[in-house]
């Protein structure tokens, strides 16, 4: 992951939430105490009621945000929906409440507990519930049903998410719209998948689909075409030349994971196979967070002296995989999940097949402990894939051109849905990046799936 932050193979929920959907949240609306963010909010005591008396809800604190109560909540949820005797865990959300006949977003960023008001909240007024994914962070079962990744499932997060909507349906009473971007987008539109009633339209930002795991062409294609020819000619020469240089830039790697105090025995296991994969994930991260207005500064890799090569890669895509942001306490759970049902992008590098010295790293199971390991079964997301394309109805999908998470991507049926592409863009594509005759068309459609002028 890059500065400890977003690589490759995880989908980059975290930074693409804030870029795509909003700002950040206010401190008085992070925490406080719940009389005193009751008397900010003004009359928000008959909310606070009706929250309390859902069966597992707990109001934990109340905030003001711009003059409307921010509950902060926790809800406890069936650590298996198909056997719900088998135990629950709290499962952590937020309500910014504004008024119950206004229109209601739903937001997950698809990881932990997303603080940000979205665009899409901004955009029609409405009130916000935000809900963290099960098994990251907090809302994740205690003991032994913590371990149990098998519980870890695209249907159960969906049924969470069923269970929460419809308690929070008989306070909010206008339109619901699910929201997300990247891996929250994914999320999303999974939930619509296996509930459709619950929503009235989802909109997802920049969200991958790997309907068939073992075809990773859309992506190969994406990587022939993206920018210029001479950018991508540079980038490939600087990915191959730091395995080249691999005995010279290897020993700069160590002192800055010392330094630095990242571990790599959990996971990747070796200093060497940690920095061999932090160079795969180069090209792509570039792309993701990057542009062609980035393209200048990608240095002619035979002539640039080691020290050069080194800090400008770690500056434009070099991903550091480190046992302290992997495991259960990381993005572990994300990993886990592209295993066993959401997928990877499994690139060629036909460039630097004689330069690898592990030519089967670069897939999820790699970077997770061994007890979070699992293996893939394509069922689920093959059929999300079908049904999004001939039953979905009122979805929207917006992708970025220049982005490599959106070289495989969904495909809305006829059914009033609808998909764009912000041309130029990368992982933070957004409405207001659309040419200005598509920006309307997308707020006249969304105003219209929310009901509000």
């Amino acid at each position: 992951m890059r500065d400890k932050g977003i690589s490759a193979l995880v989908c980059a929920g975290f930074m693409a939430g804030a870029a795509v959907l909003g700002g950040a949240v206010p401190a008085a609306a992070q925490a406080g105490d719940g009389q005193a963010g009751d008397r900010q909010a003004g009359a928000s005591s008959g909310i606070r009621d009706q929250l309390e008396k859902i069966p597992g809800m707990k109001v934990v604190s109340v905030a003001d945000r711009e003059g409307h109560p921010f509950y902060t909540l926790t809800y406890a949820q069936p650590v298996d929906h198909g056997n719900p005797r088998a135990g629950t865990f709290t499962q952590r959300a937020t309500l910014w409440h504004k008024a119950t006949d206004k229109p209601t977003v739903l937001y997950t960023g698809g990881y932990t507990l997303a603080s940000n008001t979205t665009a899409l909240t901004k955009l029609i007024d409405a009130n916000q519930v935000s809900v963290e994914h099960r098994y990251f962070e907090r809302s994740r079962p205690a003991g032994a049903a913590g371990s149990d990744w098998s519980k870890l499932t695209v249907q159960q997060e969906a049924a969470d998410e069923h269970r929460l909507t419809q308690a929070l349906r008989g306070i909010e009473k206008g339109k619901w719209l699910g929201t997300g971007a990247s891996k929250g987008g994914m999320t999303a539109t999974y939930h619509e998948r296996f509930y459709p009633g619950d929503l009235d339209a989802v909109v997802a930002f920049v969200a991958p689909n790997d309907a068939n795991n073992r075809d990773d062409s859309g992506y190969e294609r994406f990587f022939r075409a993206v920018g210029t020819a001479e950018c991508r000619s540079a980038l490939n020469a600087v990915q191959r030349e730091m395995l080249v240089r691999r005995e010279a830039l290897l020993p700069k790697f160590e002192a800055d994971a010392k330094a630095a105090g990242d571990t790599f025995e959990e996971t990747l296991g070796t200093t060497d196979r940690a920095y061999e994969f932090a160079v795969l994930d180069q090209v792509w991260n570039f792309w993701q967070s990057g542009s062609v207005d980035n393209c200048p500064t990608v240095p002619d890799a035979k002539k640039a002296g080691d020290d050069e090569l080194y800090d400008w890669s770690k500056k434009h895509g070099f991903s550091v995989y480190q046992d302290e942001t992997l495991g259960t306490n990381g993005t572990g759970p994300y990993y886990r999940q592209a295993a066993t049902q959401l997928g990877w992008a499994d690139l060629k590098f036909k460039h630097l097949e004689d330069v690898r010295r592990y030519p089967d790293i670069y897939q999820p199971n790699s970077v997770l402990p061994e007890e979070m390991r699992g293996s893939y079964n394509n069922r689920t997301i093959a059929d999300v894939d079908r049904w999004v394309k001939t039953r979905g109805q009122r979805m929207m999908f917006i992708y970025g051109e220049n982005d490599p998470w959106s070289a495989e991507k969904f495909t809305p049926s006829h059914r009033d849905s609808y998909r764009y592409e912000v041309p130029g863009s990368n992982h933070g594509a957004s409405i207001a990046k659309l040419p200005a005759a598509e920006q309307a068309e997308v707020t006249a459609t969304i105003k219209r799936w929310a009901d509000v002028k």
